[in-house]
């Protein structure tokens, strides 16, 4: 499973213990994988600036887990054509995301664990702030340049009823420049082709004999191509829709042909180009955003151990990774009854729902004797 629990208790030796048993018992009914979780010492300052700093963290949290949903998705829409290779560009420090979370360590270098915590907290908020900035500008960029594109190359797509005509027609299959001659196009049913050749020179008066030709086809008809003299043509185009073939309205324009195509090519042309530098920008800012999300559920393991275990500052995080779905329901049993000793009245709402305690959800069961906080990597498939 790509899902995690982070969870802490006490570092004394009776906590210690009850880690251990906690890790005996979770391995031996194969329920989850557990591993230390490295957390430095930061400097704590004061109670009221950590209360400060948890509300402050819940929030980043949620902000950075949504930019990287929203950055995964980006890859995903960029390699539309390559979806198989989709997770080879969503790395954290060159590794897949599950080892990189189960391998953790802090960044001294870009988090320095000497400033004040409001400082790496800030640090991180202002990282992720400019990230989603410029996926905006270059996601909206490269969008638009992909709608246009695909707005285009729709009129290409349809019946001949439909599509456009212009990548289908040469200049030679038109009378052009003619005072008195005009070409018109005409879509007649497949069944109804020999009935046409049959036919179109009879429709009208002034219809140039033998002047049809069959330019295209779809699955439901053909495009031919007829000459006549101007002046009939109303009275051929009611005479041709009595009979069920039906004249498209097409004017041969060589300039806004040119202009259609050179436009495909550049829009083509402009994707091809922008499609490399984005994904590359995706692939970078996608695993400094994630990373940054991992050091801020560190920093609220901290903040929340201290406000939940006190000063000293002294504690145990582990990383916990359920084995299946299915066990998760046993493996909340098994740290509930571990560590009750933590909290007496939180264990006791757990057995006994007609508790009622402030501030706890029980039918979620939102409230632990332990630090818990849960990364879900799967949201990111």
């Amino acid at each position: 499973m790509s899902e995690f629990w982070l969870i802490s208790a006490p570092g004394d030796k009776e906590n210690l213990q009850a880690l251990e048993r906690m890790n005996t018992v979770t391995s031996k009914s194969n329920l989850s994988y557990n591993t230390k979780f490295s957390i430095p010492d930061f400097k704590v300052g004061t109670l009221d600036s950590l209360v400060g700093l948890s509300d402050e963290l819940g929030k980043l949290d949620t902000f950075a887990e949504s930019l990287i949903k929203r950055m995964a998705q980006s890859v995903v829409e960029v390699m539309e054509d390559s979806k198989g290779k989709v997770p080879e560009n969503l790395l954290a420090n060159g590794v897949d995301l599950t080892s990189f979370v189960t391998h953790f360590e802090w960044d001294m270098a870009k988090y320095p664990a000497k400033q004040p915590l409001v400082s790496v907290v800030d640090t991180l908020a202002k990282q992720l702030a400019q990230i989603e900035t410029d996926l905006k500008s270059r996601t909206a960029a490269y969008n638009t340049l992909k709608t246009n594109l695909e707005n285009l190359e729709k009129k290409s797509m349809g019946n001949l009823f439909t599509r456009t005509l212009s990548d289908i027609v040469s200049k030679e299959d038109f009378v052009l420049d003619s005072e008195y001659l005009v070409t018109l196009l005409v879509i007649v049913p497949k069944p109804s082709y020999t009935q046409w050749q049959k036919t179109y020179e009879s429709l009208s008066d002034m219809v140039v004999p033998r002047s049809t030709k069959l330019i295209a086809e779809d699955n439901e008809g053909g495009l031919f191509t007829v000459t006549l003299f101007r002046k009939v043509i109303d009275d051929f185009k009611t005479k041709a829709k009595e009979n069920k073939f039906t004249v498209r309205e097409f004017y041969y324009d060589e300039k806004e042909i040119k202009r259609e195509r050179e436009e495909l090519s550049r829009l083509l042309s402009d994707k091809k180009q922008q499609y490399g530098p984005l994904l590359r920008w995706l692939k970078v800012n996608f695993s400094e955003a994630f990373i940054a999300w991992i050091h801020i559920k560190a920093l609220r393991v901290f903040v929340e151990s201290v406000l939940r275990y006190g000063l000293p500052v002294n504690f145990q995080a582990v990383l916990l990774q359920p084995h299946k779905k299915s066990s998760t329901k046993r493996l909340r049993e098994v740290l509930n009854s571990v560590f009750r000793h933590l909290d007496q009245v939180a264990a006791a709402s757990v057995l006994d729902a007609s508790v009622d305690i402030p501030g706890l959800q029980l039918g979620n069961q939102d409230y632990f004797p332990y630090v818990y906080f849960h990364i879900d990597l799967s949201l990111l498939d």
